[in-house]
């Protein structure tokens, strides 16, 4: 039954997606051509025949069974051989007079324009998910690892960085200097970082999100671990990404959170009232949350849990749609993520950003950080309602996940740029669409 209505909603999308291609192509059509009388018929025509004849192709090509998460050479034959359905039936209504444009010329036009939005329309988010992927699996592969620099710039100093790699034991982030004028050479395709004394290697961890290790080429040490050597104090506010990175951040999160509180406080309204009316308890749950340089802030969902939820006392983990403290109407939030709509007010506030890591109580903090320390680096950036740890590890139930989640947070800080969220944040829209759980 999943499976089915996860092959209809693959359908609806894509037949989705080709209309909006259809459209562009006969908004473009007309864009190119002086005014046509009774244009919204038309357009209405042209959209709803490409639609029908999407539908058509999808069916018959059966592609929409192949998972766009997976699609493969066989899905994009098929899918295809769909687009072909569809525009062969578009020529033939054109042709026939069913479809009518001002022009032969504009016909041709709309024509050729239909068949590159609508490829356009219905590979890109396929060949987005394949990319993203394939780095995931190579992401996986390289969390395990305990992450490196190795000492020098000589050549003894370049194989063993190599020799690491290769062992699947280590990810080397690079070289340590002790020259100041060797930082930022980079060396085959890693950087070269300076620093000589404690301080600047401790400010270096904190810029690279933790180093386990320094690996020494023969000669020296072979490897000298780093521990938790950074300071309690004085978190600096640099990561990976620049101050403009930053500037420009925090005010797409600021325009895109107000427009969003906006488009969904219809719907916003509705589940708080559903809320409410199952049990009468509060619409809103907020729990504290340790957020940006380890300040507490209060996080807000719509509660999906009953109100005595913890009354044990002691914090309890989210165990999945199983978990017997989820009322019916919560669960329902939870499997659509609908309870996470009260979060845009905490990206709106500043609390949070849309893409980050996901925030946690200072019960579990501690639990981490006795294990492994390096989860003090975090603090560098605002947490997020959604994250790449969260996409790829899902939702955390026990302290073995936390930790596998940590070293995908830590990837993700040492890693973090505007790219890099624009994408965790079309995948995170594309898993929402499909219907997957994360």
């Amino acid at each position: 039954m999943n499976e089915r209505r996860a092959y209809l909603r693959r359908l609806a999308v894509d037949t989705l997606l080709s209309a909006l291609g259809s459209l562009a192509a006969i908004l473009l059509m007309r864009g190119v051509s002086e005014p046509v009388f009774g244009f919204a018929a038309r357009l209405a025509w042209w959209v709803g025949s490409g639609a029908l004849l999407t539908l058509m192709g999808l069916m018959l090509t059966k592609s929409s069974k192949v998972v766009m998460q997976y699609a493969s050479l066989r899905g994009y034959s098929r899918l295809g051989r769909a687009i072909l359905v569809k525009e062969v039936g578009m020529v033939i209504l054109v042709v026939v007079g069913l479809l009518k444009t001002p022009s032969n010329t504009l016909s041709v036009v709309a024509l050729l324009a239909d068949v590159i939005f609508t490829s356009v329309a219905l590979f890109s988010p396929r060949f987005l998910v394949r990319s993203i992927r394939r780095e995931e699996r190579e992401i996986h592969a390289a969390t395990g690892r305990a992450s490196a620099l190795v000492a020098g710039i000589g050549r003894e100093s370049v194989l063993l960085a190599d020799e690491s790699e290769a062992s699947g034991r280590y990810t080397v982030l690079g070289y340590l200097s002790n020259n100041p004028a060797d930082a930022g050479k980079v060396i085959g395709d890693r950087i070269v970082y300076a620093a000589a004394t404690a301080d600047e290697i401790d400010a270096l961890q904190w810029r690279l999100g933790g180093v386990d290790c320094i690996l020494f080429p023969k000669g020296g040490d072979k490897e000298q671990n780093l521990g938790n050597n950074a300071k309690d104090s004085d978190i600096p506010n640099n990561d990976a990404m620049s101050l403009m990175g930053h500037i420009i951040k925090r005010s797409f999160d600021i325009v895109l959170s107000g427009l969003l509180i906006i488009v969904f406080s219809p719907l916003a309204l509705l589940c708080a009232i559903a809320v409410k009316m199952e049990d009468g308890g509060p619409a809103i749950y907020s729990q504290e949350r340790m957020g940006r340089g380890g300040k507490p802030f209060k996080i807000l969902k719509f509660r999906s849990m009953r109100t005595d939820a913890e009354a044990a006392g002691s914090p309890a983990l989210y165990s999945g749609d199983d978990d017997p403290r989820l009322t019916k109407v919560g669960k329902f939030l939870r499997q659509h993520h609908l309870d996470e709509l009260p979060q845009l007010w905490n990206v709106f506030r500043g609390d949070m950003s849309f893409i980050g890591y996901r925030p946690e109580r200072q019960y579990y903090i501690d639990q981490i950080m006795a294990v492994n320390p390096r989860y003090r680096y975090l603090f560098q950036i605002r947490p997020g309602v959604t994250s790449y740890a969260t996409l790829y590890n899902g939702y955390t139930d026990t302290l073995d996940k936390m930790l596998t989640r940590l070293e995908l947070d830590l990837y993700y800080l040492r890693n973090h740029s505007l790219w890099f969220d624009m994408r965790l944040l079309a995948l995170t829209f594309l898993r929402i669409v499909g219907g997957r759980k994360f």
